[in-house]
């Protein structure tokens, strides 16, 4: 984990003092799209949830405000999940 002890996970606030990753917590590293190099917590998520990624709202992907990039596991390890498009 200290590899990941300077990464900022997705969510945290801008003006947090640690927005880091937790002990404990389990994460998967954003690959690509407006979230690069972010860190999502999925403790506690399913098997299936994890085969299925997420759509995590950004300002920043094509759409804009309300808009969503998608991630999901690739071809690169279940632990780097990939950029699969922005949706509205």
């Amino acid at each position: 984990m200290d590899e990941l002890i300077r990464r900022r996970v997705y969510g945290a606030d801008h003006d947090d003092p640690d927005p880091g990753p937790r002990p404990g917590h389990v994460y998967r590293e954003l690959v690509a799209g407006p979230l690069d190099g972010l860190l999502l917590d999925v403790t506690g998520w399913t098997a299936g949830q994890l085969r299925e990624g997420a759509a995590l709202a950004t300002e920043i992907g094509a759409y804009g405000p309300g808009g969503r990039a998608l991630y999901g596991p690739g071809a690169a390890g279940p632990r780097l999940w990939e950029w699969q498009g922005d949706t509205p």
